[in-house]
C-alpha cells in the first residue's frame, strides 16, 4: 500500500506537568478508497526517540494496511528531533530513560492510542510494537484493556525493573513496575529476542518468561541463536544488523496483528479446552 505521513502534537500531563508530544503518524492509503479503515499500530521507539530505522520499520508496517504512531518519548525535556547514534547521544538517551516517570510513559501511551481512535479511519482495534526502550513501552502500554496484541522487540528493563526514576535495589513490594503488574494485561504479546543480547541476558528472559506465565498472559516467545541487541537496526548498529532474524520477526509481527487486529473475532466465549494428546 502506499503511505501518506504527517505528525500531530499533543498534549500530555504527567506528575503535574502539561507537555507537548509530537506523534509521527504513518498512515496506509488505497486510490480510490479514502474511507477505507485500517487498524492502528502504536510504534515506540529505542532510547533516540524517532530515527530513520524506526521510521523505516514504521512505513514497512504501514505498508500493509495499519495505521502507526510514533510517539517522541522525550518530549518532556527536548523537542522531536532524534538523537544521534554516539557516545553523545547514547548518554542522553539513557539519562532520560531513567529520568523520566512511569507515569509520563503511560500518559504518553494513552495519548497516542487516544490520536489513533479519533482518527475516522481506524477502525478502533490497536496494537503495539517497539524495540529495547520502546520494546519495554510496547508491553507496558498493553496493561491499557484498549491493547490486544503486542510484538516487542528485545524489550530492556522488564526484568531488572529500571524503567524511569528506581531505587538501586528494586522490588516487587508495592511496585508498579512492569515486571510486576503482567496480570493485568488481557492482550496476547509475542516476544523476540537474541540469545546474545547482554542488555537482556538470559537470567532476565527467563524471569520475563517465568512471570507471564504465572500471571496467565497469553504469548509466543521467539529467541534466535546468534541476534545480539538492536538486531533489527539497519543503520550504526555497530555491527549486529541481522537481516535474516529481522525478516523473520516481521513475519512473527504480521501473523499476531494479522490474525488479532485485522480479523473480526468477536467477544471471546468460554475456556479454550485443553489440547489433544497425539501423533
Amino acid at each position: 500500500m502506499l503511505i501518506k505521513e504527517s505528525f500531530a502534537d499533543v498534549q500530555t500531563t504527567a506528575n503535574g506537568k502539561e507537555s507537548s508530544m509530537r506523534i509521527f503518524v504513518f498512515h496506509p492509503t488505497i486510490p480510490g478508497y479514502p474511507n477505507a479503515r485500517f487498524p492502528g499500530v502504536v510504534l515506540f521507539s529505542e532510547i533516540y526517540q524517532v530515527t530513520g530505522p524506526v521510521a523505516r520499520l514504521a512505513r514497512q508496517i504501514a505498508g500493509h494496511g495499519y495505521i502507526v504512531a510514533a510517539p517522541s518519548s522525550y518530549h518532556d525535556f527536548t523537542g522531536p528531533e532524534p538523537l544521534a547514534y554516539d557516545v553523545p547521544g547514547t548518554d542522553q538517551g539513557n539519562e532520560w530513560k531513567t529520568t523520566k516517570t512511569l507515569e509520563s510513559y503511560d500518559a504518553d501511551s494513552h495519548a497516542t492510542v487516544d490520536h489513533l481512535l479519533s482518527l475516522p479511519t481506524c477502525t478502533g482495534r490497536i496494537g503495539t510494537t517497539g524495540m529495547c526502550l520502546g520494546g519495554h513501552l510496547a508491553v507496558r502500554a498493553s496493561l491499557d484493556p484498549r491493547i490486544t496484541a503486542c510484538a516487542a522487540y528485545f524489550p530492556t528493563d522488564i526484568h531488572s525493573r529500571t524503567l524511569g526514576p528506581h531505587a538501586a535495589a528494586p522490588s516487587s513490594a508495592g511496585s508498579r513496575h512492569t515486571l510486576d503488574m503482567l496480570g493485568r494485561i488481557r492482550g496476547e504479546l509475542a516476544l523476540l529476542f537474541g540469545i546474545q543480547d547482554t542488555h537482556v541476558p538470559d537470567g532476565g528472559r527467563d524471569l520475563i518468561r517465568a512471570k507471564l506465565r504465572e500471571a496467565g498472559v497469553t504469548f509466543s516467545w521467539h529467541e534466535f541463536a546468534w541476534a545480539q541487541h538492536a538486531f533489527i537496526r539497519d543503520e550504526l548498529s555497530k555491527g549486529r544488523y541481522d537481516p535474516a532474524v529481522t525478516k523473520v520477526c516481521f513475519e512473527v509481527l504480521l501473523e499476531i496483528f494479522g490474525r488479532v487486529l485485522k480479523t473480526e473475532l468477536g467477544e471471546k466465549e468460554g475456556a479454550v479446552g485443553e489440547v489433544e494428546h497425539f501423533c
